[in-house]
């Protein structure tokens, strides 16, 4: 059969589409996107649930804002929710109408007062981001998620966020001085604390904003009694509309943005935040407390409250195993070091913070006796402990904290740790309790669990696991929530203590009662009488009909069930998607998806990608296609047809998916940096195998994937070649023909030419006459086509320093990697080469000498993708990276090679496959340098936007200069251009394009050492 044109299920409805056209005629200046792959890409956030939205604005200025609301007042039916970093765990974000998208433009931090101790910002920036403009300041702003790297200030307003450290600092509205709000009218708001007397006054007015003054003091002030009497006294308590703070009765003063703070976007938009300021205490200590139980790590928190700690976290044996499997645990696997002949099944990390370095050091020390004690007796639990004042090492163990919450989606098998009743509050005091109960209840059900959290504030997140694509197992979820729902109300709590609402909305009226609720539906309807806003989420307003949304409502696993079983094994990475969003991290020094970060756009992140690929096969599915495989060979189609196809106009989402893979760069960092390991290049090159099957490819495609069998044919004649390639008008000519820019220039004189007389040539049989000690003393080197032929001093360079360690050096033949093939789909291709190189290579194996590779990403290709590809057919081979088979060289061959120690730094910057899939390999880097006295420092760098040919692509040249821009441009701007190295080719070629020098490989530099010797 065919591959069939697979078109969108759902168009805009006529209601909306007349107001988008409108929209684009007034003036407003944000983007306005209504593609089914831009409606999709938020139609998920960190949660279960699935709601696709009839487009997405991204507003520039609240001027956009209040334009959205004024014309939606002409549109009885149109509904929009603002959204930030979409982190929402409950659906807060999500909507079958307009959804608001203020990350995109409105990330700016505005003003900083330090004397004044606030800042000013726009709702669309993130929180790491505000904290790293605040930090040279000596200030942060405090409220610390496990998100924060891609949590929006508007988003942690909208669910009055707060997480580490809320004991001392307080939630998100703690902090909360001010908020330029825009209403479902486009009336743009002010709030401020006002005197009750002013409140009064202004509350006689016309306006909107008068209107709701009216209701607050009707409410929070006339009413107060009641509401002391209804609400817990918690830390975390999250009313939806904090009704009880909104008036300050010592103070008598009113508060709207303590409404407005925690309403989940329900009630206006907020556009620019006014927030106080905590300074970064000067010394800083974590004791990580080692438990021999869960229940014993719960249990023995509240001492650690007593004790005056900042902060107590913790993590269960569930979190701490997953932890260890991940790319993070090579960061801190010294800071937590498992006790011998003792299983380590809960963790405590407690926090102290002072001004006062001999105050922070007693009350350690005085903690510390008794710990000892604890661990020598038995007592309370405690098996270990470590401390560590390093605030860097402080930050590691946290990034692995925040970590948790995505690696608990990595367990194995269908059933996957899902957040649905994941924040529950009780008193501190009752937890533990508490706990055991709910344990209790997830055994009864015989569910597996991960469990961390806050305990000093009595909230901790359960994530019991469940396979929502079996429909019993949902129905078990609903049931379990309803369980819970019972079961904090016993103990004194609430279902919602850090988290909010969003989908469990519907429990809102248990928890308040009749009378209170009612006054919430009554603060509605004076912000939003119409239900325009975020409809269904905490309440509705007093005279409306309409429904709230419920635990039981569409999620994205009504959607997953309908995909074929085979399609879900084709596209696996896809699938294992479950929304963390930690693609979406803003730090530029993360490798982690630059496509994402420099156009903003989420569907150019793996998250994005993965939701556009579930939906592209669900949809072929729905097209008929053979449920039974899906792969590129079952569609057979001709030259001819994909050519008529490729020049039809009509409709596929196929192209839209199109459009987001052609940005990946195929980095992989996505791979390891994932907590759920969603590999996109992997995914990517099966949908653009068979993508192809009925659209043309580009020439650049088979450029790409040809230029392993072109390169050793031009490389014979460089000078020939790179005399056509240098030309103005040949340059011209590719990029016009072929979409191909800045074609790299063969290396001259080639790679044979420099070693002909260097190097000794390979010989099977000659190697395999080798003794031992021969053996031992011999090392072959694993060509790839660009070192060998477009930087070939690198592989000569190679050659040299391993004859200076002593070593005698062989150069394999040239055989294709297939790297290119498969990053371009060509697949079948790839499996014949791959086939091919690994014979080959299991024969060179069984010499049992050790062979290199010197560019790490095509070495990482015979470790992953061959793997995959392969299976048991790969064979045993091991191809080393350069300073893996440095890290092998003896130390009496360092000591002999020995040069006088320099006092002058180098710079390293590694590639991002090779650190991300090598987490070690940069200080093991470190390490070899210091072998020869040479001291490096480790530069803190994400993508230089080349990644293979993607730089070279025409269309794709701005974004990946752009990329480079990002961290590249700065660090090398840092250092002497001598100083800085450089392991990939990619990096290598992407500077020199750019700052009109080549960095030189790390083994270059170590050859210069050796050679001053």
């Amino acid at each position: 059969m065919s591959l069939p044109r697979v078109a969108p299920q759902q168009s805009l409805s006529e209601h909306y589409q007349q107001y988008l056209d409108q929209l684009a005629e007034s003036g407003f200046s944000g983007d306005i996107e209504y593609s089914y792959a831009s409606r999709l890409a938020v139609a998920t956030d960190n949660s279960v649930y699935q709601k696709l939205p009839q487009a997405v604005l991204f507003p520039r200025n609240v001027r956009d804002l209040a334009t959205i609301g004024e014309l939606v007042n002409r549109h009885p039916l149109v509904k929009f929710s603002a959204r930030g970093g979409g982190t929402g765990t409950n659906g807060q974000s999500l909507t079958d109408g307009i959804v608001v998208d203020l990350s995109r433009h409105m990330n700016q931090v505005l003003e900083i007062n330090v004397e004044e101790q606030w800042v000013r910002v726009q709702a669309g920036v993130v929180k790491d981001a505000l904290n790293d403009a605040l930090r040279p300041h000596g200030y942060f702003f405090s409220p610390d998620l496990s998100t924060s790297n891609r949590a929006t200030v508007g988003g942690m307003i909208n669910t009055d966020a707060s997480g580490q450290g809320s004991l001392v600092y307080g939630k998100t509205s703690d902090h909360v001085l001010g908020l330029t709000s825009v209403l479902a009218n486009g009336e743009v708001i002010n709030t401020t604390p006002l005197s009750l007397e002013e409140a009064q006054q202004q509350s006689r007015g016309s306006d909107t904003y008068s209107r709701i003054l009216r209701q607050v003091i009707a409410t929070c002030v006339e009413k107060r009694n009641d509401i002391i009497e209804k609400f817990p006294r918690l830390n975390r308590f999250l009313t939806g509309y904090d009704l009880e703070h909104a008036y300050n009765a010592d103070e008598k003063k009113i508060d709207v943005s303590r409404l407005i703070t925690g309403s989940e976007g329900s009630l206006a938009m907020v556009a620019e935040a006014t927030l106080s300021l905590t300074p970064i205490a000067t010394h800083k200590a974590l004791v990580n407390i080692k438990y021999d139980s869960f229940e014993s790590a719960l249990r023995h928190a509240p001492a650690m409250v007593a004790a005056s700690a900042t902060s107590v976290e913790t993590v269960d044996s569930t979190v701490l195993n997953l932890a260890k499997t991940d790319i993070i645990w090579h960061s801190i696997s010294e800071l937590i070091t498992d006790i011998p002949h003792k299983e380590m099944l809960g963790l405590n990390m407690v926090e102290y913070n002072s001004n006062d370095e001999q105050s922070i050091k007693e009350r350690i020390a005085r903690l510390e006796e008794e710990l000892t004690q604890d661990a020598k007796n038995g007592t309370n639990g405690v098996i270990g402990y470590q401390v560590t004042f390093s605030k860097a090492d402080i930050g590691k163990i946290y990034a692995m904290r925040k970590k948790a919450v995505g690696l608990l989606g990595k367990t194995e098998g269908a059933q996957k740790p899902i957040a649905f009743a994941e924040d529950t509050a009780v008193p501190p005091e009752n937890l533990a309790d508490f706990i055991l109960e709910f344990r209790a209840l997830l055994d009864t059900h015989g569910l597996h669990y991960g469990m961390f959290g806050h305990v000093d504030a009595g909230v901790l997140h359960v994530r019991p696991a469940l396979d929502l694509c079996d429909p019993e197992q949902e129905k078990l979820m609903h049931q379990i929530s309803d369980e819970v729902v019972a079961l904090v109300a016993k103990y004194g709590g609430l279902m919602w203590g850090e988290h909010g609402k969003g989908y469990r909305s519907e429990y809102g009226p248990a928890f308040f009662g009749d009378m209170l609720f009612k006054e919430l539906r009554k603060i509605k309807s004076a912000f939003d009488p119409h239900n325009k806003m975020n409809p269904g989420k905490i309440c509705t307003p007093l005279d409306s009909s309409d429904t709230l949304v419920k635990v039981s409502d569409t999620k994205r696993a009504t959607y997953d069930r309908t995909i074929p079983v085979a399609f879900k094994d084709a596209f696996a990475p896809a699938m294992s998607c479950n929304g963390n969003g930690l693609c979406f991290n803003y730090e530029t020094t993360s490798p982690m998806c630059p496509s994402s970060k420099v156009t903003r756009d989420r569907r150019h992140s793996p998250k994005g990608r993965a939701g556009l690929i579930r939906e592209w096969i669900r949809l072929l599915a729905k097209e008929g296609v053979d449920s039974t495989s899906l792969r590129a060979e079952q569609f057979k189609t001709s030259l001819w047809q994909r050519f008529k196809n490729s020049r039809s106009s009509e409709e596929d989402f196929s192209h839209e998916v199109l459009e987001a893979m052609n940005g990946c760069l195929a980095c992989k960092s996505c791979s390891s940096q994932c907590p759920v390991k969603v590999d996109v290049p992997e995914f990517r090159s099966t949908f653009l195998s068979i993508y192809y099957q009925r659209y043309m490819r580009p020439m650049k495609d088979h450029l790409v994937a040809n230029i392993e069998r072109m390169a050793p044919l031009m490389a014979s004649v460089p000078t020939f070649v790179n005399m056509f390639l240098h030309r103005r008008w040949m340059q011209s000519a590719i990029e016009k023909t072929v979409g191909y820019v800045d074609t790299p220039l063969l290396s001259s004189p080639s790679l044979k030419k420099r070693l002909d007389k260097n190097v000794t040539h390979y010989d099977y049989d000659a190697l395999a006459s080798l003794n031992d000690t021969e053996r031992s003393k011999t090392v072959l080197i694993v060509q790839d086509p660009f070192t060998s032929f477009y930087d070939a001093s690198v592989v000569e360079d190679f050659v040299s320093l391993c004859t200076q360690l002593g070593y005698n050096p062989i150069l394999l033949p040239f055989k294709p990697n297939g790297k290119p093939e498969h990053v371009k789909g060509f697949l079948a291709r790839f499996a014949k080469t791959a086939t091919d190189t690994a014979a080959f290579l299991n024969e060179v194996a069984s010499l049992s000498i050790p062979m290199v590779g010197v560019d790490a990403s095509l070495v990482l290709c015979y470790r992953d993708e061959y793997t995959k590809t392969l299976g048991s057919q790969r064979g045993d081979f091991f191809v080393n990276t350069v300073h893996e088979w440095l890290l092998g060289v003896p130390d009496t061959t360092w000591e002999q090679a020995a040069t006088t120690p320099s006092t002058k730094a180098l710079a390293l910057l590694s590639h991002c496959s090779e650190k991300t899939a090598l987490p070690a390999s940069e200080k093991q880097w470190q390490t070899i340098f210091s072998k020869v006295g040479q001291p490096v420092d480790l530069v803190a760098v994400g993508c230089c936007g080349m990644a293979g040919t993607y730089g070279h692509e025409a269309d794709q040249k701005e974004k990946s200069l752009a990329i480079y821009g990002l961290s590249w441009e700065a660090a090398v701007k840092a250092y002497p251009q001598d100083a800085i190295m450089a392991t990939g080719y990619s990096c290598r070629s992407q500077v020199a394009r750019i700052e009109k020098f080549k960095p030189r490989h790390p083994l270059q530099l170590l050859l210069a050492a050796v050679d001053n010797n």
